[in-house]
């Protein structure tokens, strides 16, 4: 199973982030380990346009995802080897 078919089953549930998020035109936010809320998946081909404002890291793998991070939903890339599910 992919992680994006893995998150698309998870909509709902709470994974974890293993290190911190990259916000574009800010940096590294420090802040490695955050539980978030899966909200919903992109799997348009749109998602790989890089738009989103902030990312694990971005491989080829990545998944663009809509989670709740601090009481906001933000779409973020993210990569098997950076999330957990819970």
């Amino acid at each position: 199973m992919t992680l994006l078919q893995q998150l698309q089953a998870h909509k709902g549930g709470l994974i974890h982030l293993k290190t911190q998020l990259y916000w574009y035109g800010v940096g590294y936010d420090k802040n490695p380990g955050r539980v978030c809320l899966v909200l919903d998946i992109d799997t348009t081909v749109a998602a790989a346009t890089g738009t989103t404002p902030a990312a694990v890291h971005i491989p080829a793998a990545a998944v663009d995802t809509l989670l709740l991070i601090d009481g906001s939903p933000q779409w973020i890339w993210i990569d098997e080897e950076d999330v957990e599910l819970l």
